[in-house]
């Protein structure tokens, strides 16, 4: 099995539940990584040559790219070109599938009142989720052309503990991101599968896809937050959802600023 962006927080919640299940894990990051198992093999790498990581594997997790908002030529680089590039590997080696971490902000932009399904259109509450519809519909394309089983799964906010009122709808504790995720390798024949992996917050925005077969465990109204986050007019990707989170990048795209 293959995890890129294995030294990012989504890739250092996941190693050990992987390393655990895993015959042979190949760790690839841009950033230094070192082996911590027998199992374990370490590629530093910006994923240029994809396929030289996938020689006998049965499953790429694919969480490498930019994890915020971001100016766009930056965010094309590196979850749109980035996943063609993983996916194109996948296909040419013979990798059967991909689990792809995408994300509840291609969404953000539908009222905190209302729940979402994964087959609803997409509503991305900046440019960063703008990617990740692009990288969904390259998934659906590898999927209906090429016949690769590829899961993508919406990430909720994969905190230790929920820490702000937006949490009590869209926390994903570690143990269920890791539940969510072998649940994506092990689903039977999926072909293109799009689902959201949040935990079982009794506000969740986001319906669960029954076909994954898992069912989170954890909820942040355990904890002690403030419940003023939902309200009429109140997007679900809250502060992101802003045009001023979005356009101090656009102004950066437009004058060529990184």
């Amino acid at each position: 099995m293959v995890l890129t962006g294995a030294a990012g927080r989504v890739g250092t919640a996941l190693r050990a539940p992987l390393r655990d299940e895993a015959e042979r894990l190949v760790l690839a990051d841009r950033a230094p990584l070192r082996a911590e198992a027998p199992n374990e093999t370490v590629h530093r790498t910006d994923l240029s040559d994809a396929a030289e990581l996938m020689d006998g594997a049965d499953a790429v997790v694919h969480l490498a790219g930019v994890s915020d908002e971001a100016p766009f030529p930056d965010l094309v680089e590196g979850n749109v070109l980035g996943t063609q590039r993983v996916l194109e590997a996948a296909r040419v080696t013979g990798v059967p599938r991909v689990v792809l971490a995408s994300s509840n902000r291609l969404t953000g932009c539908y009222p905190s009142t209302e729940t979402v399904s994964a087959e609803m259109p997409p509503r991305p509450d900046g440019l960063y989720g703008v990617s990740k519809v692009a990288a969904e519909a390259l998934a659906r394309l590898y999927a209906d052309k090429f016949g690769l089983d590829v899961v993508c799964l919406r990430i909720g906010s994969l905190e230790p503990r929920p820490t702000e009122p937006r949490h009590l709808s869209t926390w994903l504790s570690h143990r269920d991101c890791a539940g969510f995720v072998r649940a994506a390798l092990t689903v039977a024949s999926p072909g293109f599968l799009a689902a959201y992996a949040v935990s079982a917050n009794a506000r969740r925005f986001w319906e669960l896809d029954d076909r994954l077969g898992y069912e989170p465990l954890d909820d942040a109204a355990t904890y002690d937050i403030p419940d003023t986050f939902l309200g009429p007019g109140v997007p679900q990707g809250g502060d992101y959802a802003s045009a001023e989170f979005t356009l101090r990048y656009l102004d950066r795209s437009a004058t060529g600023h990184q």
